[in-house]
């Protein structure tokens, strides 16, 4: 199989998919005022041909911030699109087109994987999704786009996921979560006060959430929305840690990017040796993967943002590079298997 990247930082959908001829699935990443028309046009450039999308940036050795990316993938794979919707209320009722898809393109665990681009109510639709998933050992990789809207085969929708299924017939294909934090001291706190519908967190361990996030790291309030891409939070998830960004603060409480339920265990994370971190991702799927056709990615934008203060988004993006193709969103949240998470990097490797 073979990747193709394309873009056009004015946002020009021509000039981004110049050069692609027979793509058998394309994944469009446009900006919120073109969204729309962007989708309208793919369609007629390339009637029928299996397509998701979403708003956000995209990245290769560059980064597309306002215009347009295209990613497609040709000569060697199968792949299907579609679409879940009403995933603020009920996803599970759509879920028998993921499970026909499954079976449509003979998926399997080995050399089949799931993208996916969602609108919002993650942490629901990744369970409705996986449900069907993990039968058949599909992996998961996908993020949230912005704007509350996503498309597939050329209609926009809102309050939906996008997915598709792409099936390698060349090889394997594997997933990778890659965390840049470890445990910071050794705080353990039990959520409570929290608002599931807002993403609010009020109090840890019966104290105000601001404050003794405040008093931990000595920060005033005005510097907790930052302070985040050092410390946010870690759920533990067996042995895996679930990492939860803040977005703002809330009167005492502090409003998350995604879900926090009372009784919650929650521990304070801190940024790793990043670089290095890196390096080791790469060399690890180096090793598991000799033969790479292409890797795609999921980059949370406070990591994008991390990276861009530390002058490091441009040497990142040109390390990745050595796997061979490597391209990729920048979402507001990472999705692997049934995990929504903030401030990660999720991939899907090919053969």
């Amino acid at each position: 199989m073979r990747q193709f990247f394309g873009m056009s930082q004015s946002g020009n959908l021509e000039e981004a998919v110049r050069g692609l001829k027979d793509p058998q699935l394309i994944m469009l990443l446009s900006n919120n005022e073109q969204f729309e028309s962007h989708v309208k046009k793919l369609e007629s450039l390339f009637p029928h041909v299996p397509s998701i999308g979403c708003i956000g940036m995209s990245y290769d050795t560059r980064v597309v911030e306002k215009g347009v990316g295209i990613i497609a993938y040709y000569d060697g794979i199968n792949a299907v699109a579609n679409v879940l919707e009403e995933v603020s209320v009920m996803p599970v009722k759509y879920i028998g087109r993921l499970q026909k898809d499954i079976h449509t393109i003979k998926s399997s665990g080995k050399d089949t994987v799931c993208i996916d681009f969602c609108s919002g109510n993650d942490a629901c639709v990744l369970t409705t999704i996986y449900s069907a998933l993990q039968k058949n050992k599909i992996s998961l990789v996908g993020g949230t786009g912005d704007g509350g809207k996503v498309s597939a085969n050329g209609i926009v929708y809102e309050d939906a996921v996008a997915y598709a299924l792409v099936k390698n017939l060349g090889g394997r294909v594997k997933t990778y979560k890659e965390n840049i934090y470890h445990q910071f001291g050794n705080y353990r706190f039990i959520a409570s006060g929290t608002d599931k519908a807002n993403y609010r967190l009020g109090q840890l361990n019966g104290k105000p959430a601001k404050q003794v996030y405040q008093n931990i790291l000595h920060v005033t309030e005005e510097q907790i929305s930052t302070q985040t891409f050092k410390n946010p939070f870690g759920k533990i998830n067996r042995n895996d840690t679930c990492i939860i960004s803040i977005k703002e603060v809330s009167g005492n409480a502090l409003t998350c990017f995604r879900q926090v339920n009372d009784s919650d265990v929650l521990i304070l994370l801190e940024l790793g040796d990043f670089r290095q971190i890196v390096r080791d991702t790469i060399r690890t799927i180096k090793s598991e993967f000799p033969r790479i056709s292409a890797v795609f990615s999921v980059n949370c934008l406070f990591r994008y943002l991390l990276f861009n203060d530390n002058n490091y988004m441009k040497e990142y993006l040109m390390e990745m590079s050595d796997l061979g193709h490597h391209a990729g969103l920048v979402g507001y949240g990472e999705h692997y298997n049934n995990r929504f998470v903030n401030q990660s990097m999720t991939c899907v490797v090919f053969e």
